[in-house]
């Protein structure tokens, strides 16, 4: 059964929600993916779980998470009794963490398609981003061994915290849960592909589908823009906003307004670099809200010191027309184009972060130009119709696979 634009397949989306109060990349997604196929005319359904009920359990939800992290053999029953209720073309799960567990593609078997998205790396790294003290790691990835985790406690800062999930990475790998039970892994860019790759997974089941943005949103004429630039994102080590604010320092008083967009561990420190300088703090905002800061601005800034997945913030920025300033770190510099759709500057070095948004502010012109480059990169790549006939084609691939039984 061909999966063209016009096939209608029955669909059971499978997602363990994060925190109800934690803003979640992976939740958007989930969310906008089940709308996009339900507006294609598709049946979908869902099995979903929401770690609210871990944090309303208080002790007992934590401890309930941790074991069924690696395996959930209640999990598995409950999605198997769903499969066998609804007959799917397609079981297409995005994250499994920590109380679904991937049990449940072992209790699918055969009777759907098995798709899978990468949010992250945690099938092959406890910690989900490869981050250490600050700096990117790797170490579970390239000796294919969680054994590196435990030593270092990666999840949380803790040996304890981190064990459940070094136990699911190893248990996984060796009886072939990913190589064997899944029809099609989603990675949402050909650097986090290589990368998943290179640490198991086969070469032959892995695609590339990134986010994408929902509509066609009218862009901000640049000469009603503010002259400021935005951060949305965490407020953490991780996101390199020290580093950023380290720039703005440098830069002192004459630098553009800098707005920050959203709270962490990091923001009692950040004020206080802050003092003096042309800095706002907006705190967490709505999801409209932030894209209204994100589209009246010159430049999206995102300073990351770690592999992203595929950040949505860039996404967003480039359906605004606004051009995203990254780090030349993972897959950020293949999404954002140097001089085309943006600009690119050294990861954890304020020096090269100035230098290149300095030099772009201050050309004229040049930002507008790179605006534009920004919007023709959401035409062409990241709009609703593209990733829906992406998606099918790997919808498609993964049910072949699954009816020839490869694997």
């Amino acid at each position: 059964m061909p999966c063209s634009r016009h096939t209608v397949l029955k669909i059971l989306l499978t997602h363990n929600h994060y925190s109800s109060g934690v803003p979640s990349g992976e939740n958007h997604v989930f969310a906008a993916e089940a709308c996009l196929l339900a507006r294609n005319g598709n049946d979908v359904y869902f099995f979903c779980r929401s770690n609210d009920e871990i944090k309303h359990r208080g002790i007992k939800g934590r401890l309930n998470g941790a074991f069924s992290t690696p395996w959930n053999p209640i999990m598995a029953r409950a999605l198997s009794a769903k499969v066998d209720e609804l007959r799917p073309d397609v079981v297409h799960v995005h994250n499994t963490f920590p109380l679904i567990s991937p049990a449940i593609f072992h209790s699918i078997g055969k009777r759907a398609a098995k798709v899978l998205t990468l949010h992250n790396y945690r099938l092959f790294c406890p910690a989900a981003i490869p981050m250490r003290n600050g700096r990117v790691c790797t170490e579970c990835l390239d000796r294919h061994s969680a054994l590196p985790s435990l030593v270092h406690g990666c999840y949380r800062g803790s040996r304890i915290a981190t064990t459940p999930l070094a136990i699911s990475v190893e248990l996984h790998r060796m009886i072939g849960t990913w190589t064997k039970q899944v029809d099609a892994f989603i990675c949402l860019t050909e650097f986090q592909r290589q990368v998943m790759v290179s640490a198991g997974l086969p070469a032959e089941k892995v695609h590339v589908k990134p986010n994408f943005y929902p509509g066609n949103p009218a862009v901000v004429p640049w000469v009603k823009r503010l002259p400021y630039v935005v951060f949305v994102g965490r407020l953490t080590a991780e996101k390199g906003v020290v580093n950023l604010l380290r720039a703005w320092q440098a830069w002192g008083t004459g630098a553009p307004e800098l707005r920050l967009v959203g709270s962490g561990e990091l923001h009692p420190e950040l004020e206080r670099m802050a003092e003096g300088l042309p800095v706002r703090f907006l705190g967490q905002l709505s999801a409209e809200y932030a894209q209204a800061e994100i589209a009246n601005a010159r430049l999206q800034i995102l300073p990351s010191e770690c592999f992203e997945g595929f950040p949505m913030v860039v996404r967003e920025a480039f359906a605004f027309g606004t051009p995203a300033g990254v780090s030349n770190i993972g897959p950020l510099p293949s999404i954002v184009e140097h001089g085309k759709s943006g600009i690119v500057f050294q990861p954890a070095n304020p020096q090269s972060l100035l230098q290149e948004v300095r030099t772009a502010w201050e050309a004229q012109g040049l930002l507008e130009h790179l605006g534009q480059g920004a919007r023709a990169e959401f035409e062409g790549k990241y709009t609703e119709e593209t990733n829906y006939a992406t998606l099918m084609e790997i919808y498609q691939r993964a049910i072949e696979v699954s009816r020839s039984g490869a694997g």
